[in-house]
């Protein structure tokens, strides 16, 4: 089922990412995409409603053709726009945000924060973003638009048009079918407003003893259960749910958050004693690789028994080793916010950038401080244009995103 499920979200995100950005061809090769002028003020108008999902294609012949390079013709700066994400405040959308589009290439867009505004104004803010597509900005590449969409105390979309979502221990409580026909409405309310990632479900695990000193998941109710079986469960449904809207997600925080008992968002210093390949934790985002996930997030603790010292997202061992080789994952790898989380502070925004890339992440988020993003850009290409294997390790992630995308 979780191979039809993937090629459902696939065929469907693909469509809606083209729907609402109308992009153009690439550029010749060594020639910048143009740039869009960014306006004195944020979105406004009366949006449309969604566009139609697309019919599935007729089957074609195969071509003995070599298919087209997809990154034909881009600039070092556009491929690295293509694994960075921008945060946007919902509440109060940052013309600094949207001017990155055009600026430095910027692909991906996450809302976050909390706004009540409901789905007319959540709709106009996203096309405020993905209409810059049609620009040239991201090389016609359409955006990859994500949120916070858990549940409880974590869903940044509310007001009309938008569910209020019970918390991931109360859908820990819902049978499968139950969960899933839920969440297949939760889907088409952000399918709606023209999202098309969910950074969800939590899969971490905590302990039920522990739960209330696991300050990130356990103590704020984002865990589904207490065991590895509970959380798999019903994180599938949740998944399968917004798959039939053609909503992608991202389960995290690899690998695993459940046995810490700091915030790494608020607190410096998370480190996790027990977790190792073996864990309880680890094997629900293996079972999540065997099942076809498309995205994982890593998060920003750091393992003792996996790599000492070195925060997840900046691990190469963890990353590279663990989940890609490992686990055999094949999707795109996101960072947790990068741009203000206290675990991280010890490192400039530009060598956090470089660090999660080298460790094999694809795409890093700057969601709550998207002010150090140029930071991040500019570290990026330095680094790509001194090194010509981390060039190639850009480009590599240019492609998986890409792929993600439908561009190939």
């Amino acid at each position: 089922m979780r191979s039809c499920r993937l090629g459902l979200v696939l065929l469907v995100l693909a469509g809606a990412l083209a729907a609402c950005s109308t992009g153009t061809g690439p550029s010749p090769r060594g020639t910048p995409a143009p740039s869009s002028t960014g306006g004195s003020g944020g979105p406004s108008g009366s949006p449309t409603g969604p566009a139609p999902s697309p019919s599935v294609p007729s089957t074609v012949t195969p071509s003995a053709t070599p298919a087209a390079d997809p990154l034909a013709g881009w600039t070092l700066e556009e491929e690295v726009g293509q694994i960075v994400m921008v945060g946007v405040k919902t509440s109060a959308p940052q013309q600094p945000s949207h001017d990155l589009v055009a600026s430095a290439h910027v692909g991906n867009v996450f809302l976050q924060g909390r706004t009540s505004a409901g789905r007319a104004k959540v709709e106009a803010l996203v096309h405020w973003f993905t209409d810059q597509v049609a620009t040239g900005a991201t090389h016609g590449a359409p955006m990859i638009v994500a949120t916070d969409q858990e549940g409880g105390l974590v869903q940044t979309l509310s007001g009309d048009g938008f569910s209020t979502i019970p918390s991931a221990l109360d859908q820990g409580g819902m049978t499968s079918v139950a969960l899933r026909t839920a969440a297949s409405s939760w889907g088409a309310e952000l399918a709606a407003v023209g999202v098309t990632l969910d950074l969800a479900p939590v899969v971490d695990v905590p302990t039920s003893s522990g739960a209330a000193d696991n300050a990130p998941i356990g103590r704020l109710d984002r865990a589904y259960g207490f065991t590895a079986a509970d959380v798999l469960a019903h994180a599938d449904a949740f998944t399968d749910g917004l798959a039939t809207a053609g909503v992608a997600v991202a389960p995290k925080h690899f690998p695993g958050l459940g046995r810490v008992t700091g915030n790494t968002d608020a607190t410096a210093g998370v480190v996790d004693e027990v977790t190792d390949a073996s864990s309880d934790q680890v094997t629900v985002f293996r079972q999540e690789v065997a099942r076809g996930a498309q995205f994982v997030m890593v998060g920003t603790a750091e393992y003792a028994r996996l790599d000492p010292g070195t925060p997840a997202a900046f691990s190469s061992k963890i990353v590279d080793g663990l989940l890609r080789g490992e686990l055999g994952f094949r999707g795109v790898v996101i960072t947790d916010d990068l741009s203000a989380a206290a675990q991280v502070a010890a490192w400039t925004p530009g060598e956090r950038a470089v660090m999660a890339v080298e460790a094999g992440c694809d795409v890093v988020l700057a969601s709550k401080d998207p002010t150090v993003l140029p930071a991040m850009v500019q570290a990026l290409l330095d680094k790509a244009r001194a090194d010509p294997a981390f060039a190639a390790v850009v480009e590599q992630a240019a492609r998986r995103v890409l792929a993600a995308k439908g561009v190939s």
